[in-house]
C-alpha cells in the first residue's frame, strides 16, 4: 500500500521529470526554430545573391555587346527561376549623369531601394501575404575593376561607387514548411524518448515509493505502539535490504517492549489493557517506578511514622489526584484495641470522616482489619457497610434551616396522636421538596491494609470522586506499590518507636523512666524559661516498702507499686510527667503549677494513697507516702538542683514522722552541703 509519503514521493519525482522534459523540449522547439529560420533566411539570402550576381553578369554583357534594351526580358525570363517572384533593376544617379534619364523598362527606387542606393548595403526582409511568406532582397551593383569585362568598361564611375541595384523577391513558404515538419519530427522523437524515460523511471522508483509508504505505516503504527506490522520486500537491491532490516528492527523492538513490559507489570502486578499503546505504557510504567523509587529514598530518611504517612499522602494526592484527594489514615493502638485516625484530610488528632465511628472502638467491624485484603468501592461500590456518604456535601444556609424545619416537625408529629396530628404546611411541604436537597456527590472507598509483623497496623483508606473512578482504576497497580514499599518502612519507625518508648519507660508501672527525664529536661527547661513559667517538682516515697518485699515477697511489693503508680498518674494531669525515679520512689514534674497548688496535689495524692487497699494473694496492705515538693525556677535556678530540694524535702518529711507533705525552704539547705 502506498501511503502519503510513496505519494509524495511520486509526486515530486514525476513532477521534477516533468518540469526537466518540458523545459528540455521547450527550449530544444525554440532552438531548432531560430536555427531553422536563420537557415532559411540564409538560404534565401545566399539565393538572391546568387541570382543578383547572374543579372548583373548578364547586365555587363548586354552593355558591352549592345543589347541592354533586352534587360527586360532577362530578367522576366529570370523571375521564372524556381522560387524566384520577381526581379527589377534600378540606375543610380551617377548612370544617369552619364547616360541620361531614360529608363525603358526600368522603374523608379523605393525608400529601401534609396537607401540602398544611397549605403551601397543590401538590405533583406521577409513578409507574409495570404499565408505566403515572401523574402525580399535589395542588392546595390558596385563599380569595380575586377574581372573581364567588368563595370568601368562603360561606366564613367570611380571603383566603389553605386552604379545601380537589382531587387528580387521569393517564396520562402516552402522552406518555413519544411523547418517546421523537421522541428516537429525531432520533438516527437524527444517527447516519445522522454515518455519511455518517464516509464522506465516510474518503473524503477515504484518499489521505492511503496517501500518508503510501508515503512511510514510501520512507523506510525510504531508510534501508537504496534510494531508488528512487516514490510513486503520489493526488491533485491539496497531498497528490499532496507525493507529486510526495518522488519528485523520492528521484530526485536517488538519483543524487546513485550518483555519490558511483561517483567515491569509483574513487578507491579499490573495486567496489561488490550489494544494499549505499547510503547507509552512501558514508558509510564519505567516513570512511575523511577517515581516510587524516589519516593522510597525520601521516606527513609524520614524521622517519624507520621513524617512517613504524610509523605505518602502527599505524594498520592499529587500522583493521582491532583491534589484534591480525600485520605484517611487509621492505625491500630499498642494494646490493639481501638483503631486510631493518624491523618484525614492531611490533618492529625481528627475523628473519623468517612467510615462509621464504631469501628474505631471496635476494629472487627472494619472489614480490611478483620479480612486483612483491600477493598475496592469503584468496582463493588456496596462492599462496605461502614463507608458514608455525602459527608462532604456543604449546603447553603436556606436549605439548611428548611431541613432543620423538617427535622423539627417530624418530632412534633412523633409526639402528637394521629388524631391530633394537623395536617404539614404548604412552607414544610416545600422545604421537603427533593428538588431543594443538593445532590450527593457519589464517592467511593479504596481501603488498603499495611501489614506489621504479619497483621494489619494501619489502614489507608482513599475517597474516588466519580469523574476520577477510570483513572484511579488504571493507576491501582502503581498505588499499590507506593503502599507496599511504604510498609516496610513504617514497620521500621514502628520497631524503632517502640524500641525507644521501652528504652524510656518502665515496664513494670509504665511510667517514664529516669532516662526519659534525662532526655527531655533540655525541652522542659528551655520551656519554663521561655514562658516565664514555673514547674513544680515532686519527689515521692512508700513508707517502709523494704518491709513488703520482705514479707511478703517482691511478687507483693511489685503488686504494691504498680497500684501506686496508677494513683499517682490519675491524680495528675497528662501534660505533667510522671517518673519512677528508682525502686520505691517516684518524680512528677508538674508543668505551669504553682508550690501551693503543687501542695494540694500532692496531699490528694498522699491521701488517696493511704486510703488505698491493696489485694495481692489473699493479702490486703494499707501503704503511706512521703512526697518533697521544690519549685523551679522559685528554690533553684537549676532543674537539677531543685530536684534535689525536692529530696531534701522528702527526707525530711521522712524523718519528722513519714506519711506527710513538705516543701522545700531555705533552712533544709546549708552552703556546706555540696550537690
Amino acid at each position: 500500500m502506498i501511503l502519503n509519503s510513496g505519494k509524495t514521493l511520486n509526486f515530486k519525482v514525476s513532477l521534477f521529470f516533468v518540469a526537466i522534459s518540458a523545459i528540455l523540449i521547450v527550449t530544444l522547439t525554440a532552438i531548432s526554430l531560430y536555427a531553422f529560420r536563420q537557415f532559411s533566411i540564409s538560404t534565401a539570402t545566399e539565393h538572391l545573391r546568387t541570382a543578383a550576381e547572374i543579372a548583373r553578369v548578364h547586365l555587363t554583357e548586354a552593355m558591352i555587346t549592345d543589347v541592354i534594351d533586352q534587360r527586360q526580358n532577362f530578367l522576366l525570363r529570370l523571375s521564372e527561376v524556381q522560387n524566384l517572384k520577381s526581379a527589377r533593376v534600378m540606375r543610380s544617379p551617377l548612370v544617369d549623369e552619364q547616360f541620361g534619364s531614360v529608363r525603358k523598362g526600368e522603374y523608379l527606387p523605393d525608400e529601401i531601394e534609396k537607401k540602398v542606393l544611397q549605403t551601397g548595403e543590401p538590405l533583406f526582409e521577409s513578409t507574409e501575404n495570404n499565408g505566403e511568406v515572401i523574402f525580399r532582397g535589395t542588392i546595390p551593383y558596385i563599380a569595380s575593376v575586377e574581372g573581364s569585362p567588368n563595370c568601368l568598361q562603360c561606366h564613367n564611375a570611380p571603383p566603389g561607387a553605386v552604379l545601380g541595384a537589382v531587387t528580387m523577391t521569393m517564396s520562402i513558404t516552402a522552406l518555413r514548411h519544411n523547418g517546421l515538419m523537421t522541428v516537429a519530427s525531432i520533438v516527437g522523437v524527444v517527447v516519445v524518448a522522454v515518455v519511455v524515460l518517464f516509464a522506465l523511471l516510474f518503473f524503477l522508483l515504484r518499489p521505492i515509493s511503496n517501500t518508503a509508504g510501508a515503512i511510514e505505516h510501520a512507523v506510525q503504527n510504531a508510534i501508537d505502539g504496534n510494531f508488528t506490522n512487516q514490510l513486503e520486500k520489493k526488491t533485491n537491491d539496497e531498497i528490499g535490504q532496507i525493507a529486510s532490516d526495518m522488519n528485523r528492527l520492528l521484530k526485536f523492538l517488538d519483543g524487546g517492549l513485550n518483555q519490558i513490559n511483561g517483567y515491569v507489570s509483574q513487578l507491579i502486578v499490573r495486567k496489561p489493557v488490550p489494544g494499549e499503546n505499547l510503547l507509552q505504557a512501558s514508558i509510564d510504567m519505567v516513570e512511575n517506578l523511577t517515581q516510587i523509587s524516589q519516593f522510597k529514598s525520601a521516606i527513609e530518611e524520614d524521622d517519624s511514622k507520621i513524617d512517613v504517612y504524610r509523605r505518602l499522602i502527599n505524594t498520592l494526592n499529587a500522583r493521582f489526584f491532583k491534589n484534591e484527594g480525600e485520605f484517611s489514615i487509621y492505625e491500630l493502638s499498642s494494646d490493639g484495641s481501638e483503631l486510631q485516625p493518624v491523618l484525614v484530610k492531611g490533618i492529625t488528632e481528627t475523628p473519623c470522616r468517612w467510615c462509621q465511628k464504631k469501628i474505631l472502638a471496635e476494629p472487627k467491624h472494619c472489614r480490611v482489619f478483620h479480612t486483612a485484603h483491600s477493598i475496592n468501592g469503584i468496582l463493588q461500590p456496596d462492599i462496605c457497610y461502614n463507608f458514608k456518604q455525602g459527608e462532604d456535601q456543604e449546603e447553603p444556609d436556606d436549605i439548611l434551616i428548611r431541613r432543620q424545619q423538617i427535622a423539627r416537625a417530624q418530632i412534633q408529629r412523633r409526639l402528637r396522636s394521629p388524631e391530633r396530628e394537623p395536617e404539614a404546611p404548604p412552607e414544610a411541604a416545600q422545604a421537603a421538596s427533593p428538588e431543594d436537597s443538593p445532590p450527593v456527590v457519589k464517592r467511593y472507598p479504596l481501603c488498603f491494609p499495611i501489614l506489621k509483623s504479619g497483621a494489619v497496623g494501619s489502614i489507608v483508606q482513599l475517597v474516588v470522586k466519580e469523574e476520577d473512578k477510570v483513572r484511579i482504576l488504571s493507576a491501582l497497580p502503581y498505588i499499590r506499590v507506593y503502599l507496599s514499599d511504604a510498609a516496610p518502612v513504617l514497620e521500621v519507625r514502628r520497631l524503632m518507636e517502640t524500641l525507644r518508648e521501652s528504652s524510656l519507660r518502665d515496664p513494670m508501672t509504665g511510667l517514664n523512666n529516669r532516662r526519659f527525664l534525662e532526655e527531655f529536661i533540655d525541652s522542659i527547661t528551655a520551656s519554663v524559661r521561655r514562658k516565664q513559667a514555673h514547674v513544680a517538682i515532686m519527689m515521692l516515697d512508700l513508707d517502709h516498702f523494704k518491709m513488703v518485699n520482705d514479707t511478703y515477697g517482691h511478687d507483693t511489693g511489685d503488686a504494691v507499686l504498680k497500684t501506686v503508680a496508677s494513683v499517682i498518674k490519675n491524680s495528675v494531669r497528662a501534660s505533667d510527667i510522671v517518673v519512677r525515679y528508682g525502686g520505691e520512689e517516684f518524680l512528677v514534674v508538674l508543668q505551669d503549677t504553682s508550690s501551693q497548688l503543687a501542695l494540694k496535689v500532692a496531699e490528694q495524692i498522699r491521701t488517696s494513697v493511704e486510703n488505698l487497699s491493696i489485694t495481692h494473694g489473699g493479702v490486703v496492705l494499707k501503704k503511706t507516702i512521703s512526697i518533697g515538693v521544690a519549685d523551679f525556677p522559685g528554690d533553684s535556678a537549676t532543674f537539677w538542683q531543685a530536684v534535689k530540694f525536692a529530696d531534701v524535702a522528702l527526707y525530711h518529711a521522712k524523718e519528722t514522722g513519714r506519711n506527710r507533705v513538705m516543701h522545700f525552704t531555705p533552712d533544709l539547705w546549708s552552703d556546706s552541703q555540696g550537690y
